[in-house]
């Protein structure tokens, strides 16, 4: 190793990489816990060592150079490498205090998880629980979360998923929606009404088109990316939902339609990096969420 050759200070590189990612001074200092002056420091210092130009301004924005683009893939490899180093770190530990970071998408987060948290507030009080609400496959590698829940199955090789049993979906409405339009008693009724839906309606009428539902686009009266903005529009009266049957509190102001209908199954995986694992805190998260996950999904089928 040829140790003079190496002149750049790590915490510079962080600066760079966390700019080059959120695409900004002051996202880079949000993601670092930072401040925008120090991260600026930072990037000017490390362009004066390396004797490059790194970032274009446009805007509010900063762009990378053609020098930068060529850097940041080293630096990259870099990244990935301290965060295994911090993971096999952090696997070895037997401590159940600290943080652990679960992400799962915004609904079952807001649903289901404060619930898990009260059992793991009682079982291991030093643990601190973050929670990324997400629907985006977190990267784990990266240790955006230490655990996620999630719908589809992980593929990256270093991470360890159980798939746990299927949770199942149906339609919602309130009270009061039903009460002004009525209750639909058939698949052909249902779709006469207004609904809820995200903003890619399609992939959702393609979903239920599988499963024997034909919904014409236009019946959509609102949309959202947020599944928790979804459900409070459906709780303020504005149309119907699908939403999970599993995860989400019983409310009197809600009421499932066409409860006799065979509920939508969709699956649930629970994962964590292999080199995590073996953390104490990180296996009594995961294994207290893959019980609490299993147990609602059971109790709920009955």
């Amino acid at each position: 190793m040829n140790w003079q050759a190496v002149s750049f200070d790590w915490n510079q590189m962080r600066a760079f990489f966390a700019t080059a990612e959120e695409g900004s001074l002051s996202a880079a200092a949000r993601a670092l816990g930072s401040t925008q002056p120090t991260v600026g420091r930072q990037i000017a210092a490390l362009e004066a060592d390396l004797g490059l130009s790194l970032f274009e301004r446009a805007g509010r924005s900063l762009v990378m150079t053609a020098a930068a683009r060529d850097l940041l893939e080293h630096v990259q490899a870099m990244g990935d490498a301290a965060s295994r180093i911090s993971m096999v770190a952090s696997g070895q530990s037997d401590d159940i205090a600290g943080r652990v970071v679960i992400t799962a998408n915004d609904l079952l987060a807001a649903g289901f998880l404060p619930r898990v948290l009260m059992r793991l507030r009682n079982e291991a009080p030093g643990i601190i629980v973050e929670i990324i609400a997400s629907d985006r496959i977190e990267n784990l590698i990266r240790r955006d979360a230490d655990i996620a829940i999630r719908h589809v199955q992980p593929t990256q090789p270093d991470l360890i998923a159980r798939r746990l049993p299927d949770a199942t979906a149906g339609f919602f409405a309130a009270a009061t929606y039903l009460a002004r339009h009525g209750h639909p008693q058939s698949l052909e009724d249902l779709g006469k009404h207004s609904f809820i839906g995200p903003r890619d309606t399609d992939q959702l009428l393609a979903f239920l088109k599988e499963r024997g539902v034909t919904i014409a686009p236009e019946r959509f009266c609102a949309v959202s990316e947020n599944s928790v903005i979804m459900w409070e529009m459906m709780r303020a009266g504005l149309g119907i939902v699908v939403g999970p049957i599993d995860f989400m509190p019983a409310t009197a102001d809600v009421v499932r339609v066409l409860p006799d209908l065979p509920p939508i199954t969709f699956p649930v995986w629970l994962a964590t990096h292999r080199a995590l694992r073996t953390s104490r805190r990180i296996r009594v998260v995961f294994d207290i969420l893959a019980d609490e996950l299993a147990r609602t999904v059971a109790s709920k089928s009955k």
